[in-house]
């Protein structure tokens, strides 16, 4: 009895230990989200880029120091022009994005809901992705003169174009068997539309969105540059006649802050409008 009874708690412990020895659970998500974490790429630049600048391994005439392409900015902001290029610029992409907007959501909407739809519209919108965008500026300019019309018109087609090939693909993409759902439940055009075609295709929207809004600033750059009295793309087209690499500089720090800022508001509105997915970045 007494063997039995130490043969029992002899093996106890060693059960015991066994059990707290299970490996743990391996993790494979990216981990918890830091504070900030997309300035930490652009501040790592600038960092090197005033290092090397203050050790004299960049030619200031060439790529000027950080402090500066300051100074000069805040030259230009108090004594210049550089308040009403950045309203001009804002403006332009404005109105070409809205136009680009609407006109990608609309179009993606009648190709991806009916056949024939995708079949009067797909092709032709393959086409126009397929022709160079900024090759269309001489034909515009016949057509809607030098003003700010074509301006306008080339950046709504820079936009509309990734914002309707996202958008059409996530419709498609929509499991059938939600469609055979909605109409065994007897849901009307307008309820499946709300209720099935809107969540389904707004990951892809976003996506669309994001690189929307980045062709727009990338539009302006080379359209502000052509028979223009105004913009961040004329200021700089000036700078260059007068070997100010200052000024382009300039210029393009506040492309890119525009271009961050404005993908950062398209990511926070799209964590917000899609929170109740379970992703890898949320």
């Amino acid at each position: 009895m007494t063997a039995v009874t130490t043969a029992a708690t002899g093996t106890a412990p060693v059960a015991a230990e066994e059990s707290h020895r299970v490996r743990p659970r391996r993790r494979l998500s990216p981990g918890r989200r830091l504070p900030a974490a997309r300035l930490a790429g652009p501040l790592v630049f600038l960092a090197a880029w005033a290092i090397a600048s203050a050790a004299g391994q960049l030619d200031p005439n060439a790529i000027p120091a950080p402090w500066t392409v300051l100074d000069t900015a805040v030259h230009l902001w108090t004594a210049g022009t550089l308040r009403t290029d950045i309203l001009t610029s804002v403006e332009r992409a404005g109105y070409g994005f809205a136009i680009g907007l609407t006109a990608g959501v609309l179009l993606a909407l009648a190709s991806g809901l009916t056949r024939t739809g995708e079949a009067l519209i797909d092709g032709t919108v393959q086409i126009n992705r397929a022709i160079p965008t900024l090759g269309l500026i001489p034909l515009f300019i016949l057509w809607l003169g030098i003003g700010e019309t074509f301006k306008i018109a080339i950046i709504a087609i820079v936009v509309y174009i990734p914002i309707y090939l996202n958008t059409h693909a996530a419709l498609a993409a929509i499991d059938s068997r939600y469609v055979e759902l909605a109409e065994v439940l007897g849901l009307s055009r307008l309820q499946f539309i709300r209720q099935i075609v809107i969540p389904g295709a707004l990951p892809g929207f976003f996506v669309g969105l994001r690189l929307g809004v980045t062709g727009s600033w990338l539009g302006l750059v080379v359209l502000e540059q052509i028979n223009a009295t105004s913009g961040l793309g004329y200021m700089m087209f000036q700078a260059q006649n007068y070997g100010r690499s200052d000024i382009i500089l300039v210029g393009l720090l506040i492309y890119g802050v525009f271009g961050l800022v404005s993908d950062t508001v398209v990511r926070v509105i799209e964590r917000r409008v899609l929170s109740w997915r379970r992703t890898l970045s949320s």
